[in-house]
């Protein structure tokens, strides 16, 4: 399986090394060719504004936006949710609005705000999972066909609709890939 980490911005060598470490095979993106072929696509953290703008500077938005809408397994962190979010609350910024949420970016507050957090995510099994939060967004309405997988502080921090999956940690910096695998296995269906 061949997935795809978006390599503008944010730790998408932890989303390549994590990847790596459960069997997938990782190309990073970073013009309209290195597209061809992908199995997936993981859209890391950063700073989304940027992350839109580089998206159309190296004519890379409508390919992802039209691959991901015709059904290429997406994965998106921080940022990544941002991006593939169809409302961001108090903003008009370039997004792939793919995803029916609405999110608030840096939810959490800024920089000096980053935590981390033990959270409980059911599909992963018993164990909590630890988040990293970096100036997080968080979904704030989540349409129909939105499965919730994930709350904090009564707020969505991990949601799966279809092929795509977001969260508003930072699963990459952390040793335990039970994220990565779900999105492997669960989202983008590759063999157990």
């Amino acid at each position: 399986m061949l997935i795809g980490v978006l390599a503008m911005q944010g730790a998408f060598r932890e989303h390549r090394l994590a990847l790596e470490a459960c069997g997938a095979t990782c190309r990073e993106i970073r013009k309209p060719a290195h597209l061809e072929g992908l199995d997936g696509l993981v859209i890391p953290g950063g700073e989304s504004t940027t992350i839109g703008k580089l998206l159309h500077d190296y004519e890379l938005f409508v390919p992802i936006r039209e691959m991901g809408k015709d059904g290429l397994p997406i994965f998106g962190t921080c940022a990544g949710l941002v991006m593939l979010a169809r409302d961001i609350e108090g903003s008009n910024q370039p997004r792939l609005g793919l995803m029916d949420i609405c999110v608030i970016r840096n939810a959490f507050g800024r920089q000096v705000h980053s935590f981390e957090a033990d959270l409980s995510i059911p599909a992963l099994g018993e164990a909590p999972f630890p988040g990293v939060f970096i100036r997080a967004p968080y979904i704030n309405k989540a349409g129909e066909g939105v499965e919730v997988l994930a709350v904090f502080q009564d707020h969505i921090v991990m949601a799966r609709q279809q092929n795509l999956l977001v969260t508003a940690f930072h699963p990459e910096l952390t040793g335990d890939q039970r994220v990565h695998r779900y999105f492997l296995h669960t989202v983008a269906g590759l063999p157990a």
